[in-house]
């Protein structure tokens, strides 16, 4: 894929902490919704999250995420096909030299912001950097989507540790398990978008 230069960085400060970003910093004032997802999860589970990316497009909702796991990758593509903004957390250092066209697509439109928690010094993903950089995304996001957390996943973990905090969790998977013992929503698809549609954005770009 041909990749192409971007914008230079900025250190911000966000509601979790000071970030390296680049792109449309007004983002941060949309209304949020953070996903995260297991590595593995079930059939099922997968389709109603290509579902819902389908269905997100045009509802004017931010998505956060890291945009790491394999279903979580899956949904980019998908999300950058629309018009809605999209804020991508990386889990090292920002890296931005080169970026893939359709993000620099979505840059220059204004939809597209990148976000880094973290230092130069930490120049490759490790779990310990995985993990916080979900906390980060869940922190800045009003709402939490988790289709799936594998059962003593640091997902589940961190999952439990939202809820508890008074963080809205909502989950796809209708399997038995602690998400659901601890409050978890169980939701369809269609779930954001219907309550997007009512709702005005937050803010919005300059």
């Amino acid at each position: 894929m041909r990749k192409t230069r971007t914008k230079e960085q900025q250190r911000i400060e966000t509601v979790a902490g000071n970030a390296a970003s680049t792109g449309n910093r007004i983002l941060l004032s949309r209304r949020k919704l953070g996903i995260m997802c297991s590595q593995k999860c079930p059939g099922d589970v997968i389709l109603k999250v290509y579902d819902f990316a389908r269905m997100v497009r045009g509802s004017g909702l931010a998505i956060v995420s890291g945009f790491h796991s394999p279903i979580e990758k899956d949904c980019l593509p998908i999300l950058l096909g629309g018009s809605d903004p999209i804020i991508i957390v990386q889990a090292h250092r920002l890296s931005t030299s080169r970026l893939p066209v359709d993000w620099q697509r979505a840059m220059d439109a204004g939809r597209l912001l990148l976000l880094s928690p973290f230092e130069e010094k930490d120049k490759r993903v490790t779990a310990e950097l995985a993990t916080e950089r979900n906390r980060f995304v869940a922190m800045i996001s009003e709402e939490v989507l988790i289709p799936y957390a594998a059962p003593g996943s640091k997902t589940e973990a961190l999952a439990l540790a939202l809820l508890a905090s008074g963080k809205h969790v909502c989950t796809f998977s209708d399997r038995p398990g602690p998400l659901h013992v601890a409050g978890a929503n169980v939701v369809m698809p269609d779930y954001f978008v219907s309550r997007a549609m009512v709702r005005a954005p937050v803010g919005g770009e300059r």
